[in-house]
């Protein structure tokens, strides 16, 4: 399986921006598709998740009301659009996802596919 994420990118304080992921390879069902963010220095950071329905989404308190994970019934894609951005949202956001685990799950080490990372700068 592989992942590949793109958007991101440099926004002001309180602008928006959106995420995609799209998993492709050998799979036969859909999963849970999730995005996780790391600043230098620290650990990577659940950011929010969706499960392979689409009908469980979980969310980070620290972005709960900002954003919004989404993705297309019956394909293993995610979408997060990031509203109301503030700077301690910057950091390279990562999609994650595993093909035996149909809901998401806020630890790093559950998940086996990583896409490539992508960079979120938002300027104070």
């Amino acid at each position: 399986v592989q992942l590949q994420a793109s958007g991101g990118g440099l926004v002001q304080t309180g602008g928006s921006l959106g995420l995609s992921c799209v998993a492709s390879g050998p799979t036969r069902s859909t999963f849970a598709m999730n995005w996780f963010r790391q600043v230098p220095g620290k650990e990577r950071e659940f950011v929010a998740g969706i499960s392979w329905s689409g009908l469980s989404i979980d969310y980070a308190d620290s972005v709960k009301g900002r954003f919004t994970i989404s993705r297309e019934n019956g394909q293993n894609t995610a979408s997060l659009q990031m509203n109301s951005l503030q700077p301690d949202d910057t950091a390279v956001y990562f999609c994650a996802a595993s093909p035996d685990r149909l809901y998401s799950t806020t630890r790093a080490d559950d998940y086996d596919y990583w896409g490539q990372g992508t960079q979120v700068t938002v300027s104070s």
